[in-house]
């Protein structure tokens, strides 16, 4: 059944059966380029462009490039059920890929999968890959291309031929009609391109991160153990939870294992931590008193690195919640009676065995000078065991 389609209404697209190939200029090797393919449903007006891969991110470039080489869009774009499009296909319903859907939102149109081995009803790209495939990709084959960027600046010259080339049966050329008739119906161009998002499901670790391309993310601590939806684009990180957005970070590159973490995502306790410094560590020993003050000193000193003692100081501030402030300062001068580097421990220990409520007590003696150069030391009637009369 022949079908009008109304000028800018629907743009056809999919991959081409016929490759191209390139040469690898140090071992001579062929390398597969796969043909990309949009035409115009009422003037056949088509686009082509070679790639290296039928993966995601080259589907998504070639249909913005094809958006960009019209100068607009039109209201239905219609692909075939291939798994870059679609991840669900079959004759009663379909379900597109979500990063594809999300491109067709950007631009403001609608996608219609076609028919599952039905493709007579996108009969405008598989025509025009026939005569692709004979007008230019045959008329390649033999010439020798060294990177994709000089492959598809051939193509484009031998488009615009064919783009320009006047139909049989009727006035006119595919560029002529384009242009005259579809081309001030086709929808205005975003501002922005759209930038390539992949999708993935993450679970937040019991650190509150997530994990991406073996860099960690922070999330908000309330949704440990949760499972996350994750868009990842070249600059942007977003983290979503049942579809609404609950934070983004800058995408991190380089070295793996590498941390993204936001203060605001932490536990009220991990906030308190990070923002300890010694010098904050050595405010607060002050004003217990100097004796802590010496010790807190004492334990940032006894490192090469100085944020190694920092736990060690902020368990000193638990024992300070846990023993008061008085205690802790009296055991931290029994402990430096002892040693003029206490440790942690140290001060633990004299907390919980309560020796820091013992009082340093100096045993009085008394001696009579006196007799004891007379007589010496003379033992007393209790040594044996007496008592005086």
């Amino acid at each position: 059944m022949h079908i009008s389609r109304k000028p800018g209404e629907q743009l056809e697209v999919d991959w081409a059966g016929q490759t191209a190939h390139t040469i690898d200029r140090e071992s001579g090797e062929k390398i597969i380029a796969y043909v990309f393919v949009a035409a115009l449903s009422n003037s056949q007006h088509a686009y082509v462009e070679a790639f290296p891969s039928q993966n995601l991110e080259s589907w998504i470039t070639a249909n913005v490039h094809a958006f960009r080489f019209l100068g607009g869009t039109t209201r239905i774009v219609v692909p075939d059920n291939l798994k870059t499009g679609a991840t669900k296909a079959s004759w009663h319903t379909s379900e597109i890929n979500r990063t594809y859907h999300e491109m067709a939102e950007h631009y403001q149109m609608a996608v219609i999968l076609a028919w599952v081995r039905k493709p007579k009803d996108k009969p405008s790209i598989e025509g025009a890959v026939g005569v692709i495939s004979t007008w230019i990709l045959a008329a390649l084959r033999h010439e020798k291309f060294f990177s994709l960027h000089e492959l598809n600046e051939a193509i484009f010259e031998w488009l615009f031929s064919f783009n320009s080339k006047d139909f049989q049966k009727k006035p006119g050329s595919r560029l002529s009609t384009f242009m005259a008739e579809e081309k001030p119906l086709l929808q205005p161009l975003p501002a922005s391109s759209y930038e390539l998002a992949t999708w993935k499901i993450a679970t937040v670790q019991f650190n509150y991160h997530i994990s991406v391309d073996k860099m960690y993310y922070s999330v908000p601590y309330e949704y440990i153990r949760h499972q996350v939806d994750v868009r990842v684009t070249r600059n942007i990180i977003e983290v979503f939870y049942h579809n609404h957005r609950i934070c983004s970070h800058p995408r991190l590159y380089g070295i793996a294992g590498q941390y993204s973490t936001l203060i605001e995502h932490m536990p009220d306790d991990h906030k308190q931590y990070i923002q300890w410094n010694a010098e904050r560590f050595i405010n607060w020993a002050n004003n217990v008193g100097p004796r802590t003050l010496a010790v807190v000193q004492a334990i940032l000193a006894s490192h090469k690195v100085e944020q190694q003692g920092y736990r060690a100081c902020m368990a000193l501030l638990k024992l300070a919640d846990r023993y008061s402030l008085g205690r802790l300062e009296a055991a931290c001068a029994k402990a430096l009676s002892y040693t003029p580097n206490p440790s942690y421990k140290n001060i633990a220990t004299i907390l919980k065995s309560g020796f820091d409520k013992v009082a340093d007590e100096k045993p009085e003696v008394q001696l009579n000078h006196q007799n004891v150069a007379d007589h010496g030391f003379v033992r007393g009637a209790d040594y044996y065991g007496r008592t005086k009369q």
